[in-house]
């Protein structure tokens, strides 16, 4: 049997652990599940959807029989999702290597702090061009992409989770298909 302090303890626990307080929490945790949209079905999109459509119909052909109508859209939804999932990694990919200043956490931190270092009543005496060359040094051509995708291996595994899922259900669509010409056959 619980006691009532344990209830009450339990209680007060509960009230503390209820998500964000602030409107700016509250905001920021709304836009979770949309971050790139991945998440949401592929027929809430007019373009992507136009696009399994017309995937679909060349697939099937003009004399498709109703039994395997809805595998053939099952698989061009789940071929367009993958496209859409590899696309969407791709402008990830391309926005981080085309940004000119990119680089790692670590050396804008190291930045920051000489920054400050600079800006207090014990600065050293650095010459401007060494410092402005310091300053404007990123990484560059394969440097930076192993940079990127260290720092953005977490990001990148959210596509690829996203990536599986679409590939299984494209598997799982093939299947259907298949059973569903084999059905019609005999």
């Amino acid at each position: 049997m619980t006691s009532d302090a344990k209830i009450k303890a339990n209680r007060a626990n509960a009230q503390a652990s209820t998500g964000p307080k602030t409107g700016r929490g509250r905001a920021h945790a709304a836009r979770n599940a949309y971050r790139h949209g991945l998440s949401l079905p592929i027929c809430t999109d007019r373009i992507w959807f136009k696009e399994v459509e017309a995937l679909a119909s060349e697939i099937a052909g003009t004399h498709a029989s109703a039994e395997i109508r809805p595998s053939v859209c099952r698989f061009a939804e789940a071929e367009i999702d993958l496209h859409r999932v590899r696309h969407a990694r791709n402008q990830f990919l391309n926005g981080l290597l085309n940004d000119k200043y990119y680089e790692s956490r670590a050396s804008s931190r190291k930045k920051i702090a000489l920054l400050f270092e600079l800006l207090g009543p014990n600065a050293p005496n650095i010459p401007m061009p060494v410092l402005s060359t310091y300053f404007n040094s990123t990484p560059q051509g394969p440097e930076k992409f192993a940079l990127i995708l260290s720092q953005e291996a977490r990001q990148l595994s959210i596509f690829d989770r996203y990536e599986r899922r679409a590939l299984s259900r494209r598997k799982v669509a093939i299947r259907e298909l298949d059973a569903a010409r084999r059905h019609t056959d005999t």
